[in-house]
């Protein structure tokens, strides 16, 4: 039987990489910008005052990402905050390779259409070095969350590391992912 690969996975290989070469001249297929890893954090600041609030998160986010998450501490003392140093304030999980691919095909095709008067998403998140931070302001846009069981709504940032050297040539390899930008001319 052969092995499962997932469908943006195989898109990327016969579609994307080939365009991608051709549309920058690019002498090598190893030259063309692939997805790295895509890294999902989410801060839950108020969890100083409620540790379930770090539980939750932790449930909610290795349901959306397909693995599990691990909680952040923080580094330093911060009075104003009532913070201590070495307490959870957020969790996070790194996706590479198949759960990435998944990830991102359940993110286009089914999270994105259901963000509410969605009109695409900002252009503006890239780094200069080739990486794209889109931020998401309710977690429940993904399909594996229970609405019943959120006991607040809390948003994430999603970053996609690739191995492009430009912003351009990074959005472009977004686009042909299928990413909604909002200014695009697709």
């Amino acid at each position: 039987m052969d092995k499962y690969t997932p469908r943006l996975k195989e898109k990327y290989a016969k579609e994307i990489a080939p365009k991608l070469k051709e549309k920058f001249q690019y002498k090598s297929v190893m030259q063309v910008p692939k997805l790295q890893k895509i890294c999902l954090n989410q801060g839950v600041g108020d969890a100083v005052g409620d540790k379930k609030l770090i539980e939750s998160a932790l449930t909610e986010m290795s349901n959306i990402s397909g693995q599990k998450a691990v909680p952040t501490k923080s580094k330093k003392d911060i009075s104003n905050f009532k913070l201590r140093a070495n307490v959870a304030i957020g969790v996070r999980t790194t996706l590479r390779d198949e759960k990435m691919y998944e990830f991102l095909d359940r993110l286009i095709s089914v999270a994105l259409p259901r963000i509410r008067d969605f009109k695409g998403i900002n252009d503006k998140g890239f780094d200069g070095r080739g990486n794209y931070t889109l931020g998401i302001t309710e977690q429940i846009i993904f399909p594996e969350i229970d609405i019943d069981k959120v006991s607040r709504i809390s948003g994430l940032d999603i970053t996609f590391v690739t191995s492009a050297k430009t912003d351009t040539e990074a959005m472009e390899l977004l686009k042909e992912f299928g990413m909604p930008f909002k200014n695009s001319n697709n």
